[in-house]
């Protein structure tokens, strides 16, 4: 599905195009048939009904009942008046609902208030009837009506403020409206070009305008405000010229490294997810995760997995899932070195809390048997779904997946030498030592601004100054990038030409250039550090932790001068267009974050370069077959390159 800002500008170009075809009629009428315009008003809204669920984690303790609001509406609009009485109109529009409810009394015995700013964009088409001789008018017909806004405001005493957004909200409505209006002209009778201003006031009854699939709540809505209307009436049978179409100029950018480095020794801080899937059907450990006998887990140690094994690629790394896949024996050796901690186990089935606790007992027996950890210090619950699920209510698409993520246990603990050192409740990371192949500072990134929207594919030929010739592609997407010691090949250094072609989705031909500089570094290039943090399910803002520790861990590694290359990656459940604007929205996140705090620290010569991979294969993390792939997979992984 096309994001809404790209709904709302292809509507506003159909809406020229029709525009411009109505100015070219050769014989019209004394009044215009065709009418184009704009208008304004205000929209009063009356809630009825009851909402107190506002989202999956925040439930109101009194329900909200009746409320009401003043909000703008304000629209393009269009309309067919052929002689005799009956015509049409269409109305593109936004349209405000937000409001306030009444306020309501909390069990604490203070005020507990909801103002809610819901909008939309409505297509609003109807049957126009005039009244002959008068600029007297009614119309009635369907509203659909597409959410874009449903933010809230909850506000209670001695609570936190709330400002979230409501669950469960319809992404489309249809509801109805009929309405009055006269149109008042304000031009000569001798001019072409015919203006009016309209008054008019229309009434939108309840029916089918329950904004959530959940709970009762209805709206009601009186609108009063002044459309602005022109029209082309007949002077003389004249052409007029038609404004051809602007072909899109595209832009090809072309980020080349100064220096291509064969190697980089890598410093990488992991996190730690905290959480062990379990096999549909089974309530045993599940076989890809590292157990112990008794005998080893006596001579394991954490630091065991710390030394550097293998070559890595730039993302994708079995070394870092097998880290993982010890999680049970890392746990097991923290709480071994440490005697007076505690954890807290929490399993999660489908099939109920009863099933969940036993799959929390499988991970309790194991730590009891293998490292000989005091039962007591380990205690178990169940649920049926996580605290976060990836699952949510509703939803109907890749239900496999998603509740495979959602059978698990999860592991947590109040006891600060298992946590993350600054602050929150994430498990204390992992520290190893590796080399990457082809770092992705080596790469060339070529951009190619609206490619997916505009252009069926698009590839690239690289010349060397010998003539010789490289091709890449076909591409689809708006960025991609090449090896940059795959272009240079044998040879040290070399100036090569870019060539970008392409094919409209109209036919077009279409041809850019640019040129590079590429140098070789032979030797393994400087260490630099890596850092990554993982995102809930389609989620693009950091948890509260990851914040503290990037202003206090990651942002104090960063000298000046260096260049910190951020890249976002997601999983493949959910659209891929989706995914690939929740990367760059989690990319730019960490970022914002970052440059704000180097900046307080007096760090002004530092470069970032932010990108977004969605749920690329070729430049994953991980694989994406099981849940704790699909896990790792959400997140920001941060490459702090040092001072060349």
């Amino acid at each position: 599905m096309l994001p809404i800002n790209k709904i709302i500008q292809k509507i506003i170009t159909c809406m020229f195009m029709i525009i411009m075809a109505g100015t070219t009629v050769k014989a019209q009428t004394t009044q215009p048939i065709w009418w184009f315009g704009v208008s304004g008003a205000a929209k009063i809204n009356f809630y009825d009904g009851t909402t107190q669920r506002l989202t999956n984690s925040l439930i109101a303790p009194t329900a909200f009942h009746k409320g009401n609001g003043v909000r703008p509406y304000g629209s393009i609009l269009m309309e067919y008046r052929p002689a005799g009485i009956i015509g049409a109109m269409l109305n593109i529009a936004y349209d405000g609902r937000g409001g306030k409810f009444k306020d309501v009394v909390a069990p604490c015995n203070c005020l507990a208030t909801l103002k809610t700013n819901t909008s939309y964009i409505a297509i609003e088409p109807s049957i126009r009837l005039s009244v002959p001789s008068t600029g007297l008018y009614f119309f009635a017909g369907p509203r659909v009506a597409f959410n874009v806004d449903k933010d809230f405001t909850y506000t209670q005493l001695r609570q936190p403020n709330s400002n979230e957004q409501l669950s469960a909200m319809k992404k489309t409505i249809f509801s109805g409206q009929v309405g009055v209006g006269y149109d008042i002209m304000t031009s000569s009778a001798k001019s072409t070009t015919k203006v009016s201003i309209s008054p008019f006031v229309s009434f939108h009854p309840y029916f089918g305008q329950e904004p959530r699939s959940i709970e009762s709540w209805s709206m009601t809505t009186v609108r009063a405000g002044v459309a602005l209307k022109f029209g082309k009436a007949k002077a003389a049978i004249k052409e007029v010229a038609i404004t051809p179409v602007t072909v899109h100029d595209f832009t090809l950018l072309v980020r080349a490294p100064k220096m291509v480095p064969s190697n980089r020794q890598v410093s990488e801080t992991l996190p730690l997810s905290n959480s062990v899937f379990f096999e549909e059907g089974s309530t045993q450990v599940a076989p890809r995760y590292i157990t112990l006998t008794k005998n080893q887990a006596a001579s394991f140690k954490e630091d065991q997995l710390q030394n550097e094994q293998s070559v890595t690629m730039t993302g994708r790394s079995a070394r870092q899932l097998n880290v993982y896949h010890n999680i049970l024996n890392i746990v097991g050796d923290r709480l071994r070195s440490n005697p007076g901690t505690v954890i807290s186990l929490t399993g999660a089935s489908g099939n109920g809390p009863q099933e969940g606790r036993v799959l929390a007992e499988s991970v309790k027996q194991y730590l009891v048997t293998a490292f000989g950890i005091d039962g007591t210090r380990i205690t178990t619950q169940g649920r049926t779904k996580p605290v976060i699920p990836s699952e949510q209510p509703g939803g109907t698409k890749e239900l496999v997946l998603l509740r495979a993520g959602d059978r698990q246990v999860e592991i947590t603990s109040v006891s600060p030498q298992l946590l993350m050192e600054v602050g929150g409740d994430l498990m204390k990371p992992v520290h190893i030592i590796a080399t990457q192949a082809d770092p992705l500072d080596s790469r060339v990134v070529l951009t190619v601004d609206s490619a997916k929207q505009l252009l069926k594919s698009w590839s690239i030929d690289v010349t060397d100054e010998k003539g010789s010739v490289q091709h890449y592609g076909p591409f689809t997407r708006d960025q991609e990038s090449i090896s940059g010691a795959t272009i240079l090949g044998n040879n040290p250094e070399g100036d090569y030409k870019v060539v970008m072609t392409g094919e409209t989705r109209k036919g077009l031909p279409i041809r850019k250039e640019s040129v590079v500089h590429l140098v070789r570094q032979d030797q393994t290039a400087a260490k630099n550090s890596r850092y990554s943090i993982l995102y809930d399910f389609d989620r693009s803002n950091s948890i509260a932790s990851y914040d503290k520790f990037l202003n206090e861990v990651v942002s104090a590694s960063i000298a000046d001068g260096s260049t910190v290359i951020i890249h976002g990656h997601t999983d493949v459940i959910g659209d891929e267009e989706h995914n690939l604007i929740l990367s760059k929205e989690r990319a730019n996140d960490v970022q914002k974050i970052l440059h704000r705090s180097i900046t307080k620290a007096g760090k002004n010569n530092v470069k970032f370069e932010t990108l977004g991979f969605g749920e690329d294969a070729s430049n994953a993390p991980f694989e994406n077959t099981l849940p704790e792939e699909h896990f790792y997979n959400r997140t920001v992984i941060i490459d702090i390159i040092p001072v060349k």
